[in-house]
């Protein structure tokens, strides 16, 4: 149970009634109450009672804030975060620690933060993020071209995820639509699942990707 004031709002999309995560949590922000709203996956566990009471005090003292989340990416090289992922064997999605809140290019969908004000003027794009995929990582681009900061907060958490997002068509697909969208404003895009070059073909960028993969998960069994 969280301490301090919240509200939760239950997106159940068991019955097929949104065909996109965008659309879905586009209309559970209009029911929304709060002056900040956190969109987050149902599989995302928060590691302390206090965890929305920290994540708002972080957020009211970041100046020009667009969004914040538990996981994104910058131009390093690695992933910024404190949260561990991996189901059932929960593993660190960085090896460096983050403690204090860090300016990234794009966050991860598991969780995402935008105060109320800012998502009045910037919804998720449900013609560009058409599928289940990317709509945090457009959503950051977005924000960035129009002046606001995008930012991970360093604060743990566990994402119970399977990381089936990069073996589906539909990921591609919408990639092409977001790097076709930010094109004038970005030469890379930097996401927690990898990073894209608007320069290149997508398509050769995706096998190179499956190569790596298969490469990791050869070693994850050794």
């Amino acid at each position: 149970m969280q301490k301090g004031e919240h509200e939760l709002i239950v997106v159940d999309n068991s019955a097929g009634e949104w065909s996109s995560a965008a659309s879905a949590l586009n209309w559970g922000a209009r029911d929304a109450k709060g002056d900040i709203l956190m969109f987050v996956h149902q599989d995302f566990v928060f590691e302390s009672s206090d965890w929305l009471l920290e994540c708002e005090k972080l957020l009211l003292e970041t100046e020009n804030l667009g969004a914040a989340g538990a996981a994104g990416k910058g131009e390093g090289k690695e992933i910024v975060s404190n949260i561990k992922d991996r189901w059932p064997i929960p593993k660190r999605v960085s090896q460096s620690n983050v403690g204090e809140v860090t300016r990234v290019q794009t966050l991860d969908e598991c969780l995402i933060v935008i105060p109320r004000d800012v998502f009045a003027r910037f919804q998720f794009d449900e013609k560009t993020c058409d599928s289940w995929h990317l709509y945090a990582v457009d959503m950051s681009l977005t924000l960035l071209e129009n002046g606001l900061g995008v930012f991970v907060l360093p604060l743990p958490g566990y994402h119970r995820s399977n990381n089936q997002s990069l073996r589906s068509g539909s990921y591609y697909e919408t990639m092409k639509r977001v790097l076709k969208k930010h094109r004038e404003s970005f030469a890379v895009v930097h996401t927690t699942c990898g990073t894209w070059s608007l320069r290149r073909p997508l398509i050769i960028q995706r096998v190179k990707l499956s190569i790596l993969m298969g490469l990791m998960r050869y070693q994850d069994r050794d």
